[in-house]
């Protein structure tokens, strides 16, 4: 297939280039991400939909940013952050599309799509990346640093600007069509 790069091994990717990857990415393909990346679950996505139907600032960029779903838990001495696996993802659909229009490049979690975000992921360029669930301790070891940026009452949902370094993530939706929830055996059915 011209253009298609074929992946062997996994492909090193730094966040400040993922917008400009996501062209060249297809369903199937192995990441590892560096650079930083926004934690965001179901209660802080309601927050950040508040402050933007209100014009207000945010707690960070939504231009060419990645969102992690994930709630992670309190750090362990000497360690940035406790377990940090993915949730599941389809319970923020219905945000996902304008944060796309709005400029995010990726976000991070695990399960299926609606096919609106599908869409949304489309015409923006972006990809869908997925995460192993239910190995939030061996997520962890990919944060190098860990800091709250907004909604500390939230506790674990609350946003966090995270550093990773080599987490590994599979394209599971991309800019193309791409789709490995659509590929027959690909994951199994809910």
């Amino acid at each position: 297939m011209a253009g298609r790069l074929v992946v062997t091994e996994k492909i090193s990717v730094h966040t400040d280039e993922l917008r400009e990857w996501a062209p060249r990415l297809h369903a199937g393909d192995r990441l590892l991400l560096s650079g930083i990346v926004y934690t965001s679950r179901d209660a802080a996505h309601k927050r950040l939909f508040t402050l933007l139907d209100a014009g207000e600032a945010l707690p960070y960029p939504l231009k060419d940013s990645t969102i992690y779903y994930s709630g992670a838990t309190p750090a362990p001495d000497g360690l940035p952050i406790g377990a940090c696996g993915p949730t599941t993802s389809e319970r923020m659909d219905p945000y996902a599309p304008r944060l796309h229009d709005l400029g995010i490049c990726a976000t991070i979690g695990k399960g299926r799509r609606s096919p609106e975000v599908a869409e949304a992921i489309r015409r923006n360029g972006a990809v869908y990346l997925c995460a192993v669930g239910g190995a939030g301790a061996l997520a962890a070891r990919s944060v190098v640093s860990c800091e709250v940026i907004a909604f500390e009452d939230l506790g674990c949902e609350s946003v966090k600007r995270l550093e990773i370094r080599h987490f590994p993530l599979i394209v599971a939706m991309d800019c193309h069509g791409g789709n490995l929830y659509e590929r027959r055996g690909s994951f199994p059915e809910k």
